[in-house]
């Protein structure tokens, strides 16, 4: 992929050649411009065929959190605006020093007058034998993430060795995407070079509890196979089969190309304070150099080498004195934190908190008034805060009892307040360690227009990369703007400034028919969508024209094109429908044939009173679907954003205290309602009596049956935060009953924002607008109930067991890159 403005050659600035478009060479081209935009004509050299991406967030790609576009740094456009010429896949081979010439691997030459090196680091191959099969990688760009995720779609077990920081988020997006994972680590302790003893131990504690298994103090021998990789064999004989090893035990500055030029050469590129190699006309940075005998694997010193090699090429004076570093491991749902020194010793005061009820440990190391490390895990809020203090070597003694509390406590004289917390930060202290920006840069952005958390991000890159500092910035744009902050509709994602309700509206406006062409006509700033954007609109054409919209199965999660569910071993759980909770004999054998079929280790009854048959292997969900639709029974979409289920009691029927048939209109409801897609799941109940054993009123549509007729309930949520319902009204018998509830989805389907649960749609619009829009007005309740019926006699026709077809080439599909692969209930 090349890249050049046009008539370069007319062009009489200094020629500045970059080697390298990571994260490092690009962003000292990002500080240069921003001093001086006009000072130098630059040219960038990529190895890799790609725009400049952030390498650190590989993690998450791998892990199905997000895709590639979302984590590209500067695309096309930023080297297009800026006169910058790339020229990538075509990295540089040789530097001649003489005559100021680089010549790439092609045979492309270009001439410089300044040359900053930016080669970064290569991965170290333990020396073992086996290490060059096919199977054996390094994680270090996306083309070991691609290889992975085509290991994980193949199946089968993975081993990586090295339970460091990149180690370990390799396990876990491997063990996402349905591997067996095993890690291998020399040492005792994970992250020994982070965490102390305690905290790794709750680390690998973790991670087992994940499906993880953790081999530490293991030596690795040989890696074994005959053709490709089978397994790994450790020093004390043990075997462990793998498909696919990871070595993830270090990182070595890329050197090779330097030495070979005849620059001065350490550990890496030897560089002084303005980041100048042996050659005056020759800079280099980022983990490929030696400043002051030290290297580093870290971003937040690559941001500070950046900022003073800029400062340098346009003539300020600030040079780079050396970097403090700290660390977080980002596993989703484990919150990890180091900085300083941890090993403690002579003169060296722990201060430490633990609360195993939270799964938080908190370690403070104070030497002379002064904090000299800290590790956290389990409550990572106070990171950046301890690193401020360790880094300015500022006097604790006022703060020493409240200090392992954390800042919030601190701030507040022993009560917790966030704002006053923040407020406290120096402008230098560090806000985004992802992006290097620190509170004054965030502060300064927001008094130049910044005045919403997107907007921070589109400007200044706080919080739009791992997301662990959205709550700092939120409280920086509530201390700087008071009540101005803009805190209005969201957009429905990065690729566009609409939000959800404007989409909707113009959907049905401009009487758009297909995904492409809604994000034409609403200028999408990206080519396909995302991950978040595409299953919203998929949702919205498919709500706003029933029968007419051909379904994008590939903009829909996975679990919803497979009607199964991965589990954290890789398999799939199943969950057939029965109507209102009730089964016959026909069914129950068809599950057991299934359960014995295909060796089903666990077949559970669900909280909505159904089976879920656990441990079906993907490559068995077609015809575990064709079996079970034979005997009639279809999905239950017990993981889609559709009806899962309705749940009901024995009402009259056998119940002494029943007063109505609450089984009979339960399953009713249910058939008149499954297949019925929505913002998100939709749960019903219908209790016998106000007894409540169906527990209606913790669902979404809940029915009470009383002895003069029925309580119709709403926007009831049994989750994380427990939502009791709000009563609709009461009505006289069933048929009235089952009319509500179709004009209740019916509204909430054409209203609530996708990903939104009735609850907070009903909190947004307020109860009254659902009683006017339903109660009140009868036309407008039948024309909701007609809408509903309608769009059922199209998605109740579709045979669920076909739709599992898609099961095997689902990975090969052009959008199946976009959607998460293990989203869960």
């Amino acid at each position: 992929m090349e890249h050049r403005p046009l008539k370069a050659e007319t062009d009489t600035r200094e020629h500045l050649v970059v080697i390298g478009n990571g994260m490092a060479g690009c962003r000292a081209v990002e500080e240069l411009i921003a001093r001086d935009p006009n000072r130098y004509r630059v040219t960038i050299f990529g190895a890799e065929p790609r725009v400049n991406y952030n390498r650190i967030m590989l993690s998450p790609v791998l892990a199905g959190e997000k895709s590639f576009d979302d984590i590209v740094i500067n695309d096309a456009g930023w080297y297009a605006d800026n006169g910058i010429a790339l020229i990538a896949g075509d990295p540089v081979a040789h530097i001649d020093r003489d005559t100021k010439t680089v010549t790439t691997r092609s045979g492309l030459a270009e001439s410089y007058d300044r040359l900053l090196i930016a080669t970064g680091s290569d991965p170290f191959i333990i020396p073992v034998p086996g290490k060059d099969l096919p199977g054996v990688i390094a994680f270090r760009d996306m083309d070991d993430v691609d290889t992975m995720l085509a290991a994980a779609d193949a199946g089968g077990d993975a081993v990586v060795i090295g339970g460091g920081l990149l180690g370990l988020e390799a396990a876990h997006g491997l063990s996402l995407r349905g591997m067996k994972v095993t890690v291998i680590h020399l040492m005792p302790t994970l992250m020994e070079r982070q965490l102390d003893e305690a905290a790794g131990w709750l680390l690998k504690n973790a991670l087992e509890a994940r499906g993880q298994t953790i081999l530490t103090g293991a030596d690795t021998a040989e890696i074994i196979g005959t053709g490709k990789v089978e397994g790994v064999k450790l020093k004390d004989g043990t075997l462990i089969p793998a498909s696919l090893v990871v070595m993830a035990v270090g990182i070595r500055p890329s050197v090779a190309l330097a030495r070979d030029a005849g620059l001065a050469v350490g550990r890496g590129i030897q560089v002084d304070d303005h980041m100048v190699t042996s050659d005056p006309a020759v800079l280099a940075v980022g983990e490929c150099v030696e400043h002051d005998g030290q290297v580093y694997g870290l971003v937040a010193p690559l941001w500070d080498m950046c900022r003073s090699l800029a400062d340098g090429l346009v003539e300020q004076p600030t040079g780079y004195r050396g970097s403090f570093t700290s660390t977080k491991l980002k596993v989703s749902g484990i919150d990890v934190f180091s900085a300083g020194d941890f090993s403690g010793g002579d003169g060296c005061e722990d201060i430490v908190l633990r609360d195993a009820s939270r799964g938080v440990y908190k370690r403070v190391i104070v030497k002379g008034d002064r904090i000299v490390g800290a590790v956290l895990y389990g409550d990572t809020a106070d990171g950046n805060w301890y690193f401020d203090l360790l880094k300015k070597q500022e006097d604790v003694s006022d703060l020493r009892d409240l200090l392992i509390f954390g800042q919030a406590f601190a701030a507040g004289g022993g009560a917790a307040d966030p704002k006053a917390a923040v407020a406290a930060l120096s402008d230098d202290a560090e806000i985004c360690g992802c992006n290097g920006v620190t509170k004054g840069q965030v502060v300064s952005c927001i008094a130049k227009g910044a005045h919403s958390l997107d907007a921070v991000r589109g400007t200044c890159k706080a919080s739009a990369s791992c997301g662990s500092c959205t709550g700092l910035v939120e409280n920086l744009l509530a201390l700087t703007l008071g009540d101005d902050v803009q805190s209005g509709p969201k957009t429905m994602c990065k690729c566009t400034s609409f939000g959800h309700d404007d989409v909707r509206r113009e959907i049905v406006a401009q009487a758009m028919r297909s995904i492409p062409e809604v994000m034409q006509k609403l200028h999408w700033t990206t080519p396909d969508g995302c991950s978040s954007c595409r299953p919203a609109l998929n949702y919205y054409l498919l709500c706003a024209l029933p029968g007419e919209y051909v379904d994008d199965q590939q903009s829909r999660f996975v679990n919803e094109r497979l009607h199964a569910n991965i589990q954290k071993d890789g398999t799939y759980s199943v969950v057939p429908r029965m109507w209102g909770g009730l089964t016959n004999p026909t069914e129950l054998r068809a599950i057991a044939d299934v359960v014995e079929k295909y060796n089903a280790p666990m077949v559970k009854v669900t909280g909505g009173q159904r089976l879920d048959i656990f441990g079906i292997k993907k490559e068995d969900l077609p015809a575990v679907w064709a079996d079970l639709n034979a005997a009639g029974m279809v999905s239950g979409h017990a993981y889609g954003k559709a009806l899962r289920t309705v749940k009901t009691c024995v009402g009259s029927e056998w119940c002494r205290f029943g007063t109505q048939d609450s089984t009979g209109l339960g399953v009713r409801i249910e058939r008149m309602s499954w297949g019925s897609w929505m913002p998100h799941k939709f749960k019903i109940a219908v209790s016998g009596c106000p007894r409540n054993c169906a527990e209606a009123t913790i669902k979404d549509f809940g029915v009470v049956c009383v002895d003069s007729g029925y309580e119709l309930h709403v926007g009831g949520n049994g989750g994380i935060h427990v939502r009791a319902t709000d009563l609709l009204c009461k009505v006289a018998n069933e048929q009235e009953a089952m009319d509500y509830c179709a004009a209740f989805i019916q509204l909430y389907r054409e209203e609530a924002r996708y990903l939104e649960r009735t609850a907070p749609w009903i909190e947004r619009v307020g109860l009254a607008h659902i009683v006017a829009r339903i109660v009140d007005d009868e036309p407008g309740r039948e024309a909701l109930r007609a809408r509903f019926l309608y769009s059922q006699s199209f998605s109740q026709d579709d045979p669920w067991a076909q739709r599992a077809e898609g099961a095997e080439a689902e990975h090969h599909a052009p959008m199946a890159r976009f959607i998460p692969q293990g989203e869960t209930a």
